[in-house]
């Protein structure tokens, strides 16, 4: 249960900044998501809650997403693929052994491309 009230504080946090950031007033978000001023105080206090129906009407009136509300203010990190380039200096009887045994019988004719 703790990791829900975290998770919910966070989205609170989240809007908190949200409104802030794009100068948006309790009754303005009120107005978005069909609840009054003193709906969203309480949705703020703890004393109601906040519905994923209520996220997705917010995110449809800011024109973003769910996600953007869930994770706003947090840096997105592109995940670049992983290149590794593996070099082994062997003897010529060893290097045919190992490109035997990565390409099986095809290795001549890859080598001969």
């Amino acid at each position: 249960m703790k990791q829900h009230t975290e998770f919910y504080g966070r989205v609170l946090n989240n809007l908190r900044k949200l409104m802030n950031d794009k100068g948006i007033t309790q009754a303005a978000m009120g107005d978005a998501i069909g609840a009054s001023e003193s709906s969203m105080s309480k949705i703020f206090t703890g004393q109601a809650t906040l519905t994923i129906d209520h996220l997705a009407n917010l995110a449809s009136h800011l024109s973003i997403s769910v996600a953007d509300i869930l994770y706003y203010g947090e840096e997105k990190k592109a995940e670049d693929p992983v290149e590794a380039v593996l070099q082994i200096k062997l003897k010529k009887d060893k290097k045919d052994q190992v490109l035997k045994l990565v390409f099986g019988d095809n290795n001549i004719e890859i080598l001969n491309k």
